[in-house]
């Protein structure tokens, strides 16, 4: 392999390029119209424009990129995830086209394409599956009859589904119509195809997975287990490296399991085999992920791997790097996801420019896996994530406390995000000591300070860390505020005072959100005791930004 094409953006295309830089393989972008100055476009050696601006337009579009390869002399092209990762068509057209595809071929994708089919299928191979009608019959008498015998709660899934589309809980007989009707009608608009399934549900699971690996040879390993319990709408938002609290004979069971799964459909290259586990620790397969997934970092970092270069090794040809007897599970690694989106709105997408990025240093401990800097645009027409976060720690514990240090250093302006969430899940007792469980997140407690009071504790750390720091405030002309466009003003005298718990001060909040605000604090008021605003000699943007950056930087966890 000589040139590798990237049929992806973001962060993933970026962490893919890293590796293949360090192989000595040359590496080709695509980017659609938005993405023409996205990172993944800056680090390759060559970057080839698709015509349109939207994914359906662009990453999804298998004749031009299948183009792309042959134009810019690529001889493999690695789908990332997502986009065209786990399309069988995409596959077999790069086969057509005498172009290597990174991954595993288009049988194996389609085979695990349907949920239904790959249920049959683990059934034929013996790994557990819960009680449902897995066929290929969408008729909802039938799967009424079937939820009612097993008894409710049930779970309809789209059998094509993903990502928590076309999927509804269904606690009774009187529900499943219409909930039957609205996961079709998601599925038929997300994947263009209707046909449904029923399962039993499992209440409070555990989402647990094992990530396997084989060669061309027929030859497989299991690198390890994950937790992925954390997550939102079926959407995880944390992940960690192994899954703790499983007892040793469930967790080798699993292992063989997911070896199975991968053997019944001659499976190649990475790939990851999803568990539901219940609170008796039995287990129940869920699907099969046949691309290298979002959260693979932890594996890398407890197993002590490149899960890139595995792939590209093996998609060259080459035998697998290690045998499963010579893998070694090291520490603990935990993954998190920043997102630009509002959990306090329905995690709504959070669209703008990002005005203000940092994070901190990458020590030993602490990686970062981003596809965007400061100045970049969060599009409309992508997934919102700005980076993965991981940590590790020679344990649990340690692996928590690395974390939580790390998201305290992140700073991120101009866009919301869910950086004040991830500290909140990391730093409860709920996560810590468990136990994990798929509702975690919906049971987590409110955070103690809420926006309003954050914002005005801010305006009132800003205010004194001033007088704190002389040489800042010294090389500023006239203060921030009196340069702010809204023409901020510290001693403003309309609106409404509200007083602050605690006795830390008070605000008086503005009429709207254009107009002035005023700040006063106790004289022994002392909220954070550096100024982490902005480094020295950073004075524009401070008074360009001050305002965002204040609110992100002096969330709950710092007050």
């Amino acid at each position: 392999m000589k040139t590798l094409l990237i049929a992806n953006r973001g962060e993933i295309a970026c962490r893919i390029m890293r590796t293949a830089r360090a192989m000595g393989i040359r590496t080709v972008a695509v980017y659609s119209e938005t993405d023409a100055n996205a990172q993944h476009v800056v680090q390759a050696d060559v970057a080839i424009a698709l015509a349109g601006e939207t994914a359906a337009e662009t990453y999804l579009d298998i004749d031009q990129i299948v183009s792309a390869a042959i134009t810019s002399g690529a001889d493999a092209i690695h789908p990332g995830y997502g986009f065209l990762s786990e399309n069988a068509a995409f596959a077999a057209a790069c086969e057509q086209a005498n172009v290597i595809f990174v991954g595993p071929p288009a049988s194996a994708i389609e085979a695990m394409g349907s949920k239904a089919v790959a249920k049959d299928l683990m059934r034929s191979a013996d790994v557990p599956l819960l009680p449902g009608e897995y066929g290929t019959a969408a008729d909802i008498d039938r799967l009424r009859e079937v939820a009612s015998s097993m008894g409710y709660p049930v779970l309809l899934k789209a059998a094509a589904g993903g990502g928590g589309k076309g999927m509804r809980e269904v606690r009774g007989d009187g529900e499943f119509e219409e909930a039957f009707a609205s996961a079709q009608r998601e599925a038929r608009a997300s994947f263009g195809d209707d046909l449904m399934l029923v399962e039993k549900l499992l209440e409070r699971p555990r989402h647990v997975e094992v990530q396997v690996f084989f060669d061309q040879q027929g030859q497989g390993v299991a690198l390890f287990d994950r937790d992925c319990s954390v997550q939102r709408r079926y959407q995880k938002v944390v992940e960690e490296a192994p899954a703790p609290d499983l007892p040793k004979s469930t967790r080798s069971a699993m292992r063989d399991a997911a070896i199975a799964a991968a053997q019944a459909i001659d499976y190649v290259g990475a790939g990851t085999v999803e568990f539901l586990v219940g609170e008796d620790h039995a287990f129940y397969f869920m699907e099969m992920n046949t691309r290298l997934q979002v959260e693979h970092p932890v594996t890398e970092w407890v197993a002590g791997v490149d899960l890139v270069e595995w792939q590209l090794a093996i998609a060259s040809g080459e035998s697998l790097p290690l045998s499963q007897g010579a893998l070694n599970c090291t520490g603990h690694a935990i993954e998190v996801r920043l997102y630009a989106e509002d959990p306090d709105n329905g995690y709504l997408p959070s669209t703008g420019r990002i005005e203000r990025l940092r994070f901190p240093a990458e020590p030993a401990q602490v990686r970062i896996d981003s596809g965007v800097i400061e100045g970049d645009e969060v599009s409309v027409h992508f997934d919102p994530m700005i980076a993965k976060i991981i940590a590790r720690g020679s344990d649990r514990e340690a692996a928590c406390h690395t974390m939580l240090d790390a998201l305290r250093e992140v700073q991120v302006a101009g866009v919301a995000t869910n950086l004040e969430l991830l500290e909140r899940i990391v730093g409860s007792s709920n996560f810590q000591t468990g136990p994990l469980q798929t509702g975690l997140l919906a049971e987590l407690p409110r955070a103690d300070v809420d926006a309003m009071e954050a914002f005005s504790l801010a305006m009132i750390w800003l205010w004194e860390s001033l007088g704190r720091c002389p040489d800042l405030a010294g090389s500023i002309q006239s203060s921030p505020w009196d340069v702010r466009p809204d023409k901020f003003r510290l001693y403003f005298s309309g609106g409404a005072v509200d007083q602050l718990p605690g006795g830390k001060g008070r605000v008086l909040a503005p009429r709207n959100a254009t107009t002035n605000w005023r700040a006063t604090a106790n004289t022994s008021t002392n909220l954070c005791d550096t100024w982490h605003a902005f480094e020295a000699g950073e004075c524009a943007p401070y008074q360009r930004h001050f305002l965002d950056s204040a609110i992100y930087l002096t969330r709950a966890r710092s007050l």
